[in-house]
């Protein structure tokens, strides 16, 4: 997923896109083990809402990637 910011600086508007990963899954088994494994490899997340798990800074990404490969 791209993640799209739009941020005003300095009075002018900016846009920002950077690749994430979002994990989503209801299941309040499964989203704790999603947790524990990036914990495991050392990856700042943090949970955008009760079902979904977020990745989201370019160096958390970035180790991703090395780990899973990049997204397509």
């Amino acid at each position: 997923m791209t993640n799209r910011v739009t941020r005003e600086v300095a009075g002018e508007r900016r846009h920002y896109a950077y690749p994430r990963y979002f994990f989503s899954n209801r299941s309040q088994d499964i989203l704790p083990l999603c947790e524990w494994g990036l914990d495991l490899l050392g990856v700042p997340h943090r949970r955008s809402s009760r079902w979904n798990v977020s990745v989201a800074r370019r160096a958390t990404v970035a180790r991703l990637d090395e780990v899973v490969g990049p997204k397509s």
